[in-house]
């Protein structure tokens, strides 16, 4: 291995592990990275308010979801599975801070025909943390 190869090798390990370390998240962090942005705790009565309501569209998140979200369900259109959203149920969900952006940017447009705020996200995961 030549120098060049190895000092190559040495820089771009860290800069790999940098960028797994800044999508790898946990669902804690992921409510605080939103209450952050909103610069206010989120709210799970409210939260859980949010999660049941259409907003004047034909879905709201419990239609795919399920209420309360603590077991697998199906997609209102597509039928396909989709399992349980609250972290006690299935410690998966918000463990990767890409997926938790894309999701909540692709089903909040399903549901309100806009991106969600930043409150209502840190209330969403505010409710869905507190299922136990």
């Amino acid at each position: 291995m030549t120098k060049r190869a190895v000092w190559i090798a040495l820089l771009g390990l860290p800069c790999l592990m940098w960028a797994f370390a800044a999508v790898a998240s946990n669902p804690q962090a992921e409510l605080q990275r939103w209450q952050q942005a909103a610069g206010q705790p989120g709210n799970a009565a409210r939260g859980q308010v949010f999660f049941g309501q259409r907003h004047g569209s034909e879905w709201s998140c419990a239609s795919c979801h399920g209420q309360p979200p603590t077991q697998d369900s199906k997609h209102a259109s597509t039928g396909k599975k989709i399992t349980a959203l609250a972290p006690a149920f299935n410690s998966e969900r918000f463990t990767d801070s890409a997926k938790v952006d894309k999701w909540f940017k692709r089903n909040c447009k399903d549901v309100l025909s806009r991106e969600c705020t930043s409150i209502e996200k840190a209330d969403v995961l505010a409710y869905l943390l507190g299922l136990k």
